[in-house]
């Protein structure tokens, strides 16, 4: 129940799936990590099938690209970024694809 800094049932980890094929393939994955002994702690990421789903508000919405100095996007996220860019280059795209765009 963590992300980042901030902790409770609302930043759990889970899994939704839309089909039995993709719940297969989620608990085969948790189950493959788990044999491999991959993490410390056992995963407590949460399998479920998708009920509902409902887009988060506008202002949460490209939160990176209009808020770049937040203290969370500068701590939390773009070293992650960077680490995209350095490990895997050919998959980093400079120009993000934004949901203003595409609306």
């Amino acid at each position: 129940n963590r992300q980042g800094p901030d902790s409770g049932p609302s930043y759990r980890s889970e899994i939704f799936f839309t089909s039995p094929t993709q719940e297969r393939i989620a608990r085969a994955y948790v189950d493959q990590l788990t044999k491999a002994n991959v993490f410390k702690s056992p995963i407590v990421t949460r399998i479920e099938s998708l009920k509902d789903f409902y887009p988060a508000e506008d202002y949460h919405q490209d939160y990176l690209i209009h808020h770049p100095g937040q203290p969370y996007i500068m701590f939390n996220d773009l070293p992650k970024i960077d680490a995209l860019k350095r490990v895997y280059p050919q998959l980093y795209r400079p120009t993000p694809v934004a949901l203003d765009a595409a609306r």
